[in-house]
């Protein structure tokens, strides 16, 4: 069975849903956006080929959602639309656009919640791809550093501080990786200060000129930080692995 996925976390997911049972391929590199995510014939042909495919969204990931548009529905699944996803309204989870901040993957409860459609979609028997005692244990080692402030390089963490009950981050860029504005660079800086923060995360994706700028400005380390799983290999124990990684390059901020 073949399962494809648009980005790298879903197709960690996925596999850790999976198992062997599903052979789980992904498209989008670690160069590229959501919106800028380009099909090649061969990957057009993957999702023709595929008994599943797993997209965030039809206005996240437009040009994927027009391919997708001719298969039969019970051979797709759009995250996004998925009931129960957990997202905050009042924070920057909704953006000044309206749209729903696409990186529900960062939250472990939306993690177990994809899986879950996942294995519910190709009649695999359900278990959580992340535990609840794991969570937990990870929710106790993030718990003394809830409070402590932090920059990222774009707007991409909003479920993950949900996820663990920590403070929101302050961003370089928005959500899609998009620079902003000079005044918004101003506030930016001026709320850094105010509020103590102690790093700036860069992923590894992206050119960082901006955030050593800021870096250097405010005395800041720059920390790397990996939302996107670029060096977790499809695994059964995958996405625990993913978390456990995340948690542990959060916590180099504050060492």
């Amino acid at each position: 069975m073949l399962v494809v996925t648009t980005n790298k976390p879903l197709a960690i997911i996925a596999r850790a849903a999976l198992g062997d049972s599903a052979r789980v391929e992904f498209l989008q590199s670690a160069s590229q956006s959501a919106h800028d995510l380009t099909l090649s014939i061969s990957a057009l042909g993957k999702m023709q080929k595929a008994q599943l495919v797993v997209l965030l969204g039809d206005e996240v990931e437009p040009r994927v959602a027009k391919a997708v548009s001719v298969l039969p529905k019970h051979r797709v699944i759009r995250v996004l639309d998925l009931p129960f996803l957990r997202f905050d309204k009042e924070s920057k989870q909704v953006r000044d656009d309206h749209q729903l901040d696409p990186h529900v993957w960062l939250d472990p409860q939306n993690g177990n919640l994809i899986g879950r459609a996942i294995q519910d979609r190709v009649g695999v028997s359900g278990q959580d791809i992340i535990r609840d005692v794991e969570v937990t244990r990870l929710s106790s080692i993030l718990a003394p550093y809830a409070k402590r402030r932090y920059i990222t390089h774009h707007d991409a963490f909003g479920h993950f501080a949900r996820g663990f009950g920590l403070a929101s981050g302050l961003s370089i860029r928005d959500a899609g990786g998009r620079q902003k504005g000079a005044k918004s660079q101003y506030l930016l800086r001026k709320e850094a200060l105010a509020n103590t923060v102690e790093c700036v995360f860069v992923e590894p994706q992206y050119a960082n000129k901006d955030a050593q700028g800021i870096a250097a400005t405010l005395n800041l380390p720059i920390i790397s930080i990996d939302p996107q799983g670029t060096s977790q290999p499809l695994i059964d124990e995958g996405y625990e692995q993913f978390m456990q990684r995340l948690v542990a390059q959060f916590r180099a901020c504050f060492s």
